[in-house]
Order: structure tokens, then sequence, then C-alpha cells
């Protein structure tokens, strides 16, 4: 598989597990609070990364671990819980779709603050993929009028976090793996997500069934859609660039709507329509 197709199937994968993580973090939501899902998720991907990496911190200079840390809050100790907060008024396929803001998040902030070099057919991509989730948002919030949409605003500020993690790591660690970065970030956020926790009711909740049953869904997503998905997607911004791996953000509504489906979550025929504008705006921002 040559590099063109590898960054594809990355792109693919990575879709599948985080189009996947906005139902684990509303099963989760059933037995715990907000804070409770969002530390418990740093915590086990910490503890998975630790185990299976933790040789790969050698690797990490006294200069690359400032901005390790940088990252680590940027891209997943903010949004962990902006996320939580906000699906605990905003169905998670809205949040999915409110997620692909981060491409073009991503290419504003990357022009004005890190000058990276992009194309004309990058920007119209990324602005028919805006289309596209703007069909799919007014769609989602004339089906869910009750909805408390000001905790939307939480979503695109995590949208604006992502996008200052990818163009942080493009510009300041590029030569480091991205094993290392990711083990790195969990490293540094282990011990604070901790200390979180221990402020919640967490010892009172755990001996209820609900509890229980969520914090095994916030562990799947802690291992596989937090730690495992950061190795691979810090991988992808290696081998393409930040606008094509955040493009990942256009196809994760996608396979949200699916699970939304299974979860009683209705779909419009102008959310297909806004999900097949999206492809068209990540086919157009990909290619070169």
């Amino acid at each position: 598989m040559d590099a063109k197709q590898l960054r594809w199937a990355y792109l693919f994968v990575l879709s599948l597990i985080w189009g996947s993580s906005f139902i684990l973090i509303k099963r989760g939501l059933v037995g715990l609070t907000a804070v409770q899902v969002g530390s418990f998720r740093i915590i086990f991907a910490a503890l998975f990364l630790l185990i299976f990496g933790f040789k790969s911190l050698k690797k990490i200079s006294r200069r690359q671990w400032k901005f390790v840390a940088i990252t680590s809050v940027f891209g997943t100790f903010t949004p962990a819980f902006l996320f939580a907060i906000a699906e605990t008024q905003v169905d998670s396929s809205i949040v999915a779709i409110l997620n692909s803001l981060t491409p073009l998040n991503t290419l504003v902030l990357g022009i004005l603050l890190f000058g990276i070099q992009f194309q004309k057919r990058q920007v119209l991509g990324v602005f028919v993929g805006l289309v596209g989730c703007l069909l799919l948002v007014l769609s989602g919030a004339s089906a869910h009028p009750g909805q408390n949409y000001y905790y939307v605003g939480l979503v695109v500020i995590a949208t604006l976090c992502y996008a200052i993690n990818v163009n942080l790591i493009k510009k300041y660690l590029s030569d480091l793996n991205s094993v290392s970065i990711t083990t790195g970030n969990f490293a540094v956020l282990l011990l604070p997500a901790l200390i979180i926790l221990s402020f919640t009711d967490i010892t009172q909740r755990i001996s209820f069934d609900a509890a229980q049953h969520s914090i095994f869904f916030v562990m799947i997503l802690g291992v596989v859609g937090t730690g495992i998905a950061n190795v691979l997607f810090f991988k992808l911004i290696q081998m393409s660039s930040p606008v094509f791996a955040t493009s990942v953000t256009y196809l994760i509504p996608i396979v949200a709507f699916f699970w939304g489906l299974l979860d009683n979550e209705m779909l419009t025929p102008i959310q297909f329509f806004g999900a097949f504008i999206i492809l068209i705006g990540v086919y157009l921002s990909a290619k070169k």
C-alpha cells in the first residue's frame, strides 16, 4: 500500500472509531456526570498508553516536552470535558455534526498563525464541507426544537482546540513519532484527571449498576476511541497535512448517524444530502 492509499485507510479507520465515540459518550452519561466521563476517558487512555508506550517517552527531548504538554491540553483534556458536557443537552449525532467545523478552523488558524501552505481547491473543499455541515445542523435543530442549543458553543470551542492542536503538532512535533506524542500527552494528563475525578461523587455512584455499565463504555472510549485513535491521528497528521487529517471530522457524522438510527435518532432526507455534500468537501480539500 503506497503513502496515498495508506493515508486514506487511516482516514477511514479513524472515522469509524471517532464516529462511534459520540454514542459511547452518550452511554457513559447514563450513570456518570459529564466531568466523570471526561476524567475516566483520560484515565483509561493514559493507563493503556503507559502500559504499551512507556518506553517511547524516552524519545521526547526536554524542549519537546513543552509542546507535548500544550498539545495535551488543546487536543485531549479540554475537548474531553466539553464534548461530554455538550451531550448532556444536545443529541450525540448533532455534536458529531458540529465537530465537522474542525477542518475549517484548522485551515483558518493554520494560515493566520502558523503560515501553512494551501491551495484554492482546499479552501473550496472546506467551505463545501461546511455547507453540508450546516444543512445537517439546521435539519437537526428543526427536528429537536426542545434542545438547549447554547451548549453547541462548547463544541465550537472544542473544534478550535483541535485546530490549534493539529497545527502545533505539524509545526513543532513532526519529527517525533505518534506513539511518543500520544503517550506523552496522557502521561501529562493522568494526574490532573485523577484529581478532578476525586472531587466528584464517584465513590457514591460506583456501587450502582448504571454507573458500572457507563464506566465500561467509557473504558472502550478511552482505550480505543482516545488512546489508539490518537496514535493513528498523529501519524496521519505527519504523513499528510493538518487540513487533510482533520477532514476525518467530515466522515464522523455519517458513522454517528448510523449509530443514531440504532438509538432511535431519526434522520431526514436533508441530513442524507448534507452527508453527501460533506464527502465532496473531503475530496476537494484532500486532492492536490
